[in-house]
Formats: structure tokens, sequence, C-alpha cells
């Protein structure tokens, strides 16, 4: 069982407090910022960052539903951690301050995968696929956050 790793990142023109609220604010935002992989969406506990518990479910392909129930921590500044409950998925939203009311958002996923040959393809065609998930959700936060 390998690890699998799906990372992208975006320069959003927002200085990186801002980026960093609207991302941890779950309750109000990150919903919004959600694409359609994202169904069932729902704040249990919480919804301002540490300490939060929220649920979705993520379908990345048409075969693959992740029913995930995710704890939020804020380890360091500027970074959230989603660890599920259901899965040995853990994703985490780092933002620095990149230049004049810029900010870089970097989000890397990271799980056990599958062995065999459904592990081979796991680990070779999974982060592409997220990637382009996460892509599109930090393109929805810049788009929020730029207004």
């Amino acid at each position: 069982m390998a690890q699998v790793e799906a990372t992208t990142e975006r320069i959003i023109a927002a200085d990186a407090e801002t980026v960093f609220d609207a991302l941890a604010d779950y309750k109000e935002v990150r919903g919004k910022v959600l694409t359609g992989h994202f169904s069932e969406y729902e704040v249990r506990e919480g919804g301002d960052g540490e300490g939060t518990l929220v649920h979705w479910k993520l379908q990345a392909t048409s075969k693959r539903v992740r029913d995930c129930l995710l704890e939020v921590t804020e380890p360091t500044d500027g970074q959230l951690v989603e660890k599920d409950r259901n899965s040995s998925m853990v994703t985490t939203w780092t933002v620095t301050p990149a230049g004049e009311g810029r900010s870089k958002a970097v989000v890397s996923t990271v799980w056990n995968g599958a062995g065999g040959i459904g592990g081979f393809f796991e680990k070779t065609f999974a982060p592409k696929g997220l990637g382009r998930i996460y892509d599109e959700v930090l393109q929805n936060l810049a788009t929020e956050v730029e207004k």
C-alpha cells in the first residue's frame, strides 16, 4: 500500500490573512467555493477553523465517491489540516504571503492507496484528478476573496 499525494497551488490577489480567513470559514465561505464534485456539505461542529467538524461527499470520478468526515486543526499560522475520520486521507491548506496584496495558497492531500494493480492506477491517475478538482476550488476561492 503506497502513499498517494495530490498537490496544487495558486497565487491569489488578496493578502494571506484574507485568504486564510475565507478558507477557515466553513460556515459561510467554504461551502460556496466547493465544486460540483462535493455534495451533502454540512458543518457538524464549530465552523471557524480549529475544532470544526465538517462532512461532505467527494465524487472524484463517476464511480468513486468518498464519504468524508473531517476534523479541522490549525497546527501553525496560515495552515489548516483536515483529517478524515473515515479514511487515511489528510488535506493540508497552506496560505503564505506572495508580495504586496497577494498570497500563495497550496492544497496537498495524502492518503494510503490500494495495493496491486488497482493501487498502481490510483497512484497514477488519482493525483491528477484530485489536483484538477482542487485547482477549481482554489479558482473559486480566488474569485470569492478578490471581489
